[in-house]
This record gives C-alpha cells, structure tokens and sequence, in this order.
C-alpha cells in the first residue's frame, strides 16, 4: 500500500507528485486515485499475502479480474506522455 501511495502521491504546492499521478487532474482526484490503488491492494493483494484465500464464488472473482484491468487501464494511461511534452 505505501509503494502505490507513492506511486500516486499528488502533485502539489509546484512540487511533482509521484510517477503515476495525473497532474492535469485536480488534487482531489489525484488523491482519490492514490486511495484507490493503495485499498485495492490492501483489499485484495495482502489477504491472500497472509492467508488461504477462496474465491470460490466466479462472479466475485470476475468482479476482481474486472476490478484489476480496469486499474491497469489507469496505469498505462498515466505512462502515456502528457500533452504538450515531447519524447
């Protein structure tokens, strides 16, 4: 959870956010995407870190899957150069 925390922390103050922080949004969405990717982790990666987890219901388990490309999504798209800079 600290790694995407960081990974997310918002821009702020002129001072640069971490690396996959969307600085063209507003803070209180970059916040909401550090928030969301640090509870994802926390909800679904560490249980199954620490215990046997069953996903024995397919469509909770689909939800997950849905849930995990919908934040690689986010991911690639926040790798893409921002507009305006050059490569």
């Amino acid at each position: 959870m600290k790694l995407m925390r960081a990974a997310f922390q918002p821009h702020q103050n002129g001072k640069a956010g971490g690396p996959l922080a969307d600085a063209e949004a507003e803070g209180g969405e970059q916040e909401a995407a550090s928030a969301l990717f640090a509870g994802a982790l926390g909800a679904y990666k560490n249980p199954a870190g620490h215990r046997t987890v069953d996903f024995d219901d397919p469509i909770e388990a689909a939800d997950i899957i849905q849930f995990a490309d919908r934040l690689l999504r986010q991911v690639e798209r926040a790798k893409r150069p921002q507009a305006g800079t050059t490569t």
